[in-house]
């Protein structure tokens, strides 16, 4: 463990509600006796159950300040302002010798590193240099995992607030994507084989993180203490559809034997706004994650985003091309990133799809070959484009859901 003049490590447990968070901190409190541990407990609701359950199950208590508890809310959002208060106070006494922090089941775990990692404007504590964040762990339920992939139903059954944009399964594979361990836990729940798929998915989807199959929460503490593998720059980079972008077409022998595939779609002519709008609402139910950007004849000022989340679907305008910027702009683009100006085309520009697909049984060539039939004919590439009906931009609003959330 560190010295008292050393930056405090921090662990920070994600997953979704009922995956195990709780049972996992409690197990690791237990068993590493001599930890000398302050732990900060989130939670959505207005009674904080977790934080009770932590001081009945541990030697912690809330009311030494041993644990904190932070309720109605999210450490990613809401609550980030009065998590680095909390923790502030908390590195002022310096008791302690390591943090672990617990999300609430709808936390995005990025906003969490990046308020350890470059603090928050909004708040008067900085934690640079007095905390160092250690290891990201996200805890997945193996057990609804599956039931989410057989049933088609979602992944997660969680509510979220009426105000908040993110649906439950964005938030999961947010999780998954943006972790250092994962921690897939109630195993003993699920069939071998089909447990193998659902690592074999997962690695796919994050192929950097440590995978931990547990049951009843019991993981090894010195697999999420004092690691060492937080390392912000490469996990921001690390999803795996970002590594299909950047390494082309990917399968690993685990993956493809158990009928996981990835692959990316590129292609440098629009879709047809219908065409693929209706694409994406009927899109093959294997296809569990993707992500990336398309041309939509018609809306030549932005790039539009896909995100498809186990089967919540959302696409809109997501930036701008480079060929839309001014001279100096693209100018300064190309110097910093050669390149762009290879792929540069003399009419369009940078326009184009770029698209990654994750999934279980998914027939890549038939996928393809419907993306392709959504690209604009030779016939529609001279018609006038802002003829067509634009179902991503209706009015007043600027982004689709085009499945149910």
């Amino acid at each position: 463990m560190p010295s008292r003049t050393d930056p405090i490590p921090v662990t920070v447990l994600s997953g979704s509600l009922g995956a195990g968070k709780t049972t996992v901190l409690n197990h690791v409190l237990n068993v590493e006796r001599e930890l000398d541990a302050a732990v900060v407990v989130n939670d959505m609701g207005e009674v904080n159950v977790d934080a009770d359950l932590v001081e009945r199950e541990s030697e912690l208590t809330q009311e030494d300040e041993e644990i904190i508890e932070l309720s109605n809310g999210c450490i990613c959002c809401r609550l980030r302002g009065d998590m680095l208060d909390e923790v502030g106070r908390l590195a002022e006494r310096r008791d302690f010798d390591y943090l672990l922090v617990e999300s609430s089941g709808i936390s995005e775990p990025i906003p969490v590193a990046q308020t350890f990692a470059r603090g928050f404007e909004d708040a008067s504590f900085d934690p640079t240099g007095v905390y160092e964040l250690d290891t990201m762990v996200s805890v997945v339920d193996a057990y609804s995992f599956w039931k989410g992939f057989d049933s088609g139903r979602a992944l997660t059954d969680e509510a979220v607030e009426p105000d908040d944009a993110r649906v439950p399964e964005e938030v999961l594979m947010d999780q998954i994507e943006f972790c250092d361990v994962l921690v897939l836990n109630k195993c003993d729940l699920v069939p071998d084989e089909e447990l193998a798929e659902i690592e074999a998915t997962i690695r796919a989807l994050q192929p950097r993180a440590k995978v931990l199959r547990t049951e009843h929460g019991r993981v090894d503490p010195d697999e999420i203490l004092d690691t060492g593998r937080f390392d912000f720059q490469r996990a921001s980079q690390s999803a795996g559809w970002k590594r299909e972008l950047q390494e082309g077409h990917h399968h690993d022998d685990a993956a493809a034997e158990h009928g996981v595939v990835s692959f990316v779609y590129e292609r440098d002519r629009p879709f047809h706004p219908e065409r693929i709008a209706a694409l994406l609402r009927d899109l093959p139910d294997g296809v569990v994650r993707a992500k990336g950007f398309f041309w939509s004849a018609g809306r030549e000022d932005v790039a539009m985003g896909l995100d498809k989340a186990g089967r919540s679907v959302r696409a809109g305008p997501a930036g701008v091309w480079l060929a839309t910027l001014p001279e100096e702009e693209k100018r300064r683009y190309f110097a910093a990133r050669p390149g762009i100006e290879e792929d540069w085309d003399d009419e369009w520009g940078d326009r184009g799809i770029q698209l990654v697909f994750i999934g279980r049984q998914v027939d890549e060539e038939a996928l393809a070959s419907a993306l392709d039939d959504c690209l604009l004919t030779e016939e529609e590439m001279d018609e006038a484009w802002d003829d067509f009906s634009d179902p991503f931009s209706p009015e007043g609003q600027r982004e689709l859901a085009l499945a149910d959330d």
